[in-house]
């Protein structure tokens, strides 16, 4: 990919020159049906980048290869400088130290504190002394705007968007270089659907931080996205700056920005 991509501020940035997540020919296959058939892109450091696509086109599936939890049936994913389907098991143990992923439903461990959740990746893949981590715990929470009494409330006391909030403490816990978010707005109203899209474009610009985003919500596209990548029919159609997607012929992605378009 050679073409240059625009962040949302009019700099322009080579998809070439910094890639933190280089996507080649990747093909998914469930028994006889195709899912992903060549799927190819970059990502460059720093940006927020969107991918969608109609149900089906597997989109979470594609993220979970990237992050080495299922592997394609053929192509490759180099995450990070390291190449995701040919590392051994302490190189990739290393690589997840350094990218955060919140899935769609929080994924948050329902029988631990809210404290305790965000510090399962500190004593997971850490070396910290115990008295560091709660200072650390509260740290995240006030990144993820939640007050400090947060911690001690059950992941079943806090509304569907302090949950997400939560979870997206836990996933900058380690202070990653890439995070992937797979419908992080999906179920919020659309109040807490903004106030999320908003803190997520605030850490992007203020920590130098790469977001990779699973969506189907425009709002979010319009607020928050400088790249956008579209997948139909088993691969990518379209890649570009929002306007740029928006104005593709292909029917699918005219049908989507017409049925989503704002009223008024």
């Amino acid at each position: 990919m050679d073409k240059d991509t625009v962040n949302r501020d009019g700099t322009a940035v080579s998809a070439v020159e910094d890639p933190v997540l280089q996507v080649e020919g990747i093909v998914t296959r469930f028994g006889a049906t195709t899912i992903h058939d060549g799927i190819s892109f970059d990502v460059p450091r720093g940006q927020v980048v969107a991918l969608i696509g109609g149900s089906g086109t597997g989109k979470s599936v594609l993220v979970r290869e990237i992050i080495g939890l299922l592997r394609p049936a053929a192509g490759s994913v180099r995450l990070l400088g390291v190449d995701v389907w040919n590392s051994g098991p302490g190189e990739l143990s290393r690589l997840r130290r350094r990218f955060g992923m919140l899935f769609q439903d929080g994924a948050l461990f329902s029988s631990l504190t809210v404290a305790e959740n965000i510090a399962v990746p500190f004593r997971e893949h850490g070396t910290l002394p115990a008295a560091l981590i709660p200072p650390l715990v509260g740290f995240k929470l006030s990144l993820a705007g939640l007050p400090p009494e947060t911690g001690a409330k059950m992941p079943a006391e806090l509304s569907g968007g302090m949950r997400k909030r939560v979870a997206l403490a836990r996933a900058l816990a380690l202070e990653p270089e890439i995070l992937f978010l797979d419908e992080p707005t999906s179920g919020l109203d659309p109040i807490s659907a903004r106030a999320f899209d908003n803190l997520v474009r605030v850490l992007s610009d203020a920590l130098g931080l790469t977001v990779f985003i699973v969506t189907h919500d425009l709002d979010t596209l319009l607020s928050i996205v400088d790249r956008v990548i579209v997948l139909s029919g088993g691969r990518v159609i379209a890649d570009g700056t929002v306007g740029e997607v928006k104005g593709s012929g292909d029917p699918w992605i005219r049908d989507y920005f017409s049925a989503r378009a704002p009223a008024g």
